[in-house]
């Protein structure tokens, strides 16, 4: 009953029509406690569905709304109790000793006052949160990481750019439809809205506003700017705005840290922090949970909306440009201050020495009571104090822990752990990897230069990140590839299949060809060498244009380039009723039956971007189509022909398949693009390798031929194939992709 009353009371909230604003960026019934953001979200998008837009509207600022409002409640409520003396926590669990009580301490002492202080805190916590949230506190409020993650991904405001747009409420369209691109960068179709609102005549510049963006970015911004403009003076407030803004966003973050253990359950098994059953074991589980949450909020005050790294040493960066600018106008004392805070991260950091012993020298009377920030020495001991517990529980409970910070001492690091961490900082995963600059072009710029034209964009493909490229090869080009797949299927080189006729249908024939395998049949003259360099060569034109259009700002690597012929077989095309290649995604296991993908293997999980560059339309059949979840609605639908490239990226946004070819062949070239370095395509590297021996040789020979030669006789080529297989060092590899 009351999930049916409260979107009607919402609806009284709403202006009578014609009122010249729905309810929107302001609350809709301020001081009113928060309701349940997850039925609010659910109620919101069973609006939006039905085009109750208004009401659409006001169910998704309130989520949005009671969801901030659960964040702010949870850090006053845990700072207040916090401060309680009774609910503190004994000193020989802080690392302190414990008061002298006799002969020696009483058996079990420390367990009483850690439970009581336990159950002190409890209480605490559900008064306050009674007091502020009405009866039943946070435990009627409980928010999953389902939805946590979609208010992380402000998709909220995906919806509610869409309702605005529909209310006819551009500015406020505008607002939500940048607050989402801002985190979302890469989402093309609302790139493409934000284009369009931009040429709207209703839509002011100012309309752009970012309505999430944590205030101590802007903060941070402006303090850089107006420091490079060598304008210390007004840089020094927004620098310290940013600085006390960043550390009061991870206090807010670590509060969160601390909901319903149920938040935490997503995480237990990549921390390998579950309980175990008993009592301590599950009482350190959680606590475990916790600190690992606490740690993390480093990285996540440090990562602008839309990126997917932190900023390195973002705190102690922030010192560095604050004694920069306090000396800079004269503030010898905060100057001190700032980087002797800098130097409790990194004690041997020989710019900040230089740099005391210069303001000390300019000082020149002692001070005694200077000293590093109370602020920065606070959040240095309570992180070293998580820092120790966590590398314990990882020494002793076999979890996992993932240090963000640069600054740790090796000396906090128990020393059997030293080695196995050192190694796995020397792998460092490819998610660290630089952020690549952005172009100084846009993409069509790029795609304009190479001759190559946008036939269909997403919104034209009914879906996201999807694109239709032409003119990325010429005929001529597309003849040299086709003769290159014939001649290699004459050959009998067959790569990719294990011998069979087709991994996913009786009706057609399949010839797959790796870029490896077409470089060794070229050097073996099996091939012309001319086809094998431009596979080469048209992979890696691919991979730029597929890096320029969906990922300007992070590399792209080839992962696995596969020429594929499929061939219909006379007299099996009548009734057909299957598909050439059923409706899948690229990098997780689609159900149908759920419309969920499963990012696990035996998926490719690696693969980011996917790409089919077709060379012919001479064929019946055959067109590429994309669905949604359920695979049998059809979103989409693409005709190859000569020099077309489909580029999309391959989760379960993007499934597809490929109509049955019933007549004649259709020759493509697949290709899947990944983030991640340590998989990208090595045959592809040893392809190129072992072309370029073969034109070295090739060149020698010509030489040679111009020279008397005491043996004209040419190479048998049984012999001259055998080289090339004791040069390369192992046999030929074949692999499987579907």
């Amino acid at each position: 009953m009351l999930r049916l009353l409260r979107p009607l009371l919402l609806l009284l909230l709403l202006p009578p029509p014609g009122s010249p604003e729905p309810p929107g960026l302001t609350q809709l019934s301020p001081g009113a406690p928060p309701q349940a953001p997850d039925l609010l979200y659910a109620d919101g998008l069973r609006a939006y569905a039905a085009g109750a837009w208004a009401p659409a509207v006001a169910l998704l600022r309130e989520a949005l709304r009671s969801q901030a409002a659960l964040g702010r409640v949870r850090l006053d409520c845990g700072a207040s109790c916090a401060a309680d003396p009774g609910a503190a926590l004994p000193a020989v669990l802080l690392g302190a000793p414990e008061p002298d009580s006799g002969p020696g301490p009483t058996q079990g002492s420390w367990e009483r006052q850690l439970l009581r202080a336990a159950l002190r805190r409890a209480d605490c916590l559900t008064q306050c949160a009674a007091r502020r949230l009405g009866p039943g506190g946070a435990a009627r409020l409980r928010v999953g990481s389902a939805l946590r993650d979609a208010f992380r991904r402000r998709e909220p405001y995906n919806y509610l750019q869409r309702a605005y747009y529909q209310l006819k409420k551009l500015d406020l369209a505008a607002a939500a439809a940048h607050t989402f691109f801002v985190a979302n960068p890469l989402h093309l179709q609302m790139r493409e809205d934000m284009a369009k609102y931009r040429r709207m005549s209703g839509v002011r510049p100012q309309s752009f506003r970012d309505l999430e963006t944590p205030p101590h970015w802007a903060a941070y911004d402006t303090g850089l700017e107006l420091l490079g403009r060598q304008e210390a003076g007004l840089a020094l407030p927004r620098l310290e705005e940013a600085l006390q803004g960043s550390l009061a966003q991870m206090d807010s973050c670590r509060a969160d840290c601390e909901g319903p253990e149920e938040q935490q359950g997503a995480e237990e098994e990549e921390d390998g922090a579950a309980s175990q059953g008993g009592l301590y074991e599950a009482i350190a589980g959680h606590w475990i949970q916790v600190l690992q949450c606490r740690q993390r909020c480093v990285g996540e005050t440090a990562t602008r909306p839309g990126r997917s790294f932190p900023v390195p040493d973002f705190i102690p960066n922030q010192l560095r440009r604050l004694h920069e600018a306090h000396a800079q106008v004269g503030n010898l004392s905060q100057a001190i201050e700032n980087v002797l805070s800098v130097l409790l991260f990194y004690p041997e950091d020989e710019a900040a020495k230089r740099a005391l012993n210069q303001y000390q020298a300019q000082l020149g009377e002692p001070r005694p009571g200077l000293g590093p920030r109370e602020d920065i020495q606070r959040f240095i001991l309570r992180s070293l104090g998580e820092k120790r517990q966590l590398y314990y529980a990882m020494e002793h409970l076999g979890t996992s822990f993932k240090d963000p910070d640069p600054w740790t001492p090796a000396a906090l690091i128990p020393e059997a752990l030293r080695e196995k961490l050192r190694e796995d900082q020397e792998k460092r995963p490819w998610d660290h990897e630089p952020a690549k600059p952005k172009p100084l072009t846009y993409w069509k710029d790029v795609l304009l230069l190479e001759g190559v034209t946008l036939t269909q964009d997403s919104r034209q493909l009914n879906g996201s990140e999807r694109a239709v490229l032409d003119g990325l090869l010429t005929p001529a080009e597309c003849g040299v590839l086709l003769q290159l797949a014939k001649d290699a299927a004459g050959a009998g080189a067959r790569s990719g299949y294990r011998g069979r006729r087709s991994p996913h249908t009786p009706h057609e024939r399949f010839e797959g060809l790796t870029v490896l395998k077409a470089a060794q049949l070229a050097r073996a003259g099996t091939v012309g060498s001319q086809g094998a360099k431009l596979l080469l060569e048209v992979s890696e034109r691919v991979r730029t244009l597929t890096e320029a259009y969906f990922s300007p700002e992070r590399p792209l690597h080839l992962s696995f380039t596969h020429l594929v012929c499929r061939s219909a077989i006379e007299g099996e095309q009548e009734q057909r009723m299957d598909l050439s290649h059923p409706v899948h995604a690229d990098n997780c296991v689609l159900d149908p039956d759920t419309g969920e993908c499963w990012r696990e293997p035996p998926a490719y999980t690696y693969r980011d971007y996917s790409g089919l560059l077709y060379l012919n339309d001479d064929f019946q059949g055959g067109d590429l189509f994309f669905t949604e979840p359920n695979a049998l609605t059809v979103t989409a639908r693409v005709r190859p022909r000569c020099g077309r490239l489909v580029a999309f990226s391959s989760g379960v946004e993007n499934p597809h398949g490929v109509w049955a070819v019933t007549r004649g062949r259709r020759c493509a070239l697949a290709l899947w693009h990944t983030w991640a370095p340590e998989h990208r395509e090595q045959e592809w590297i040893e392809a190129k390798e072992l072309l370029q021996e073969s034109q070295e040789e090739e060149e020698e020979e010509e030489e040679e031929e111009e020279m008397p030669s005491k043996d004209p006789s040419p190479e048998p080529p049984s012999r001259r194939h055998q080289r090339v297989q004791d040069k390369t060092g192992r046999a030929p590899r074949v692999r499987e992709e579907l």
